[in-house]
């Protein structure tokens, strides 16, 4: 699960990125980010259906559309990303039809974004207490790593010369992943302590560490090779360390009924009558 969080935020930011990148010139990066995009949304798809246990289970989920339903809706959202970022790739690789390619691309500019933040909507909306409580920031820390992993692999798989944007979002991204991090922390208070005690607390700070070390690294890299590849390789390492700390945190907390009693007995005094 968590590789598969990992790979649609980084199709999610990779297909936003192409788009930019082709409205501004940046061919290289246009053609890493649209195939990035692509192979990232067919390894995630891939990733859901083996954690369903049957391939079938993932197409039929795409028999009937539910709009309430968050499983129903990031399953739409993953199949339109995967089959424009396919379109997209496939017409850059062998430049046939490219103009159906560039219209797959700035469709994706919409599916992108869903693709890289509904998993974070799916998490929150389950019993798990750490995942539940913390509805409101993990949508933004779900963005920053997305943002992060995505600018990453721009600035290790771009020519230097091009790789101006794919530094700028990875900072960006670095900088939204640490302050919600941070900010979800504070106010969960008793709530928070799974993501801060055993093996989820060693990986989230583990994540915060390498995502703060590689933004700065990002910042700071200008066209040196190796400040770029150490800056790609911490920033790509803290995101995976966020998304198995989140996994690691959830699994404590639903262990824990401390973790579901408490709040549900502060939500109850808050509605009693005083």
């Amino acid at each position: 699960m968590p590789t598969y969080l990992y790979l649609g935020g980084l199709s999610g930011v990779s297909s936003m990125m192409a788009v930019v990148a082709g409205f501004t010139g940046h061919h290289r990066l246009a053609r890493t980010t649209r195939v990035a995009a692509a192979l990232g949304a067919a390894a995630g798809a891939g990733l859901l259906a083996a954690e369903l246990g049957r391939p079938e289970r993932f197409l039929n989920m795409l028999r009937v559309f539910k709009p309430t339903s968050p499983m129903s809706v990031g399953s739409w959202i993953l199949a339109a990303q995967g089959g424009l970022s396919a379109v997209a790739a496939s017409s850059e690789l062998t430049g046939s039809l490219p103009v159906v390619g560039d219209a797959a691309v700035l469709a994706t500019g919409v599916t992108g974004p869903l693709t890289a933040t509904y998993t974070a909507v799916l998490v929150a909306d389950t019993a798990v207490p750490a995942w539940h409580e913390a509805y409101r920031e993990l949508p933004f820390l779900f963005a920053g790593s997305a943002l992060a992993s995505a600018g990453a692999l721009g600035m290790l798989a771009t020519p230097r010369a091009e790789a101006g944007p794919a530094r700028a979002v990875a900072v960006l991204g670095a900088a939204m992943e640490t302050v919600s991090g941070v900010v979800m922390e504070r106010r969960l208070g008793q709530a928070a302590e799974p993501y801060r005690q055993g093996r989820a607390g060693r990986l989230m700070r583990s994540a915060r560490a390498l995502t703060a070390g590689g933004g700065l690294l990002a910042a700071v890299a200008g066209r040196s090779r190796t400040v770029t590849a150490l800056s790609g390789l911490a920033l790509t390492a803290g995101a995976l360390c966020t998304r198995f700390g989140i996994l690691a945190a959830g699994r404590a907390s639903a262990a824990d009924p401390k973790y579901t009693v408490v709040p549900q007995r502060q939500r109850l005094d808050g509605e009693r009558p005083a």
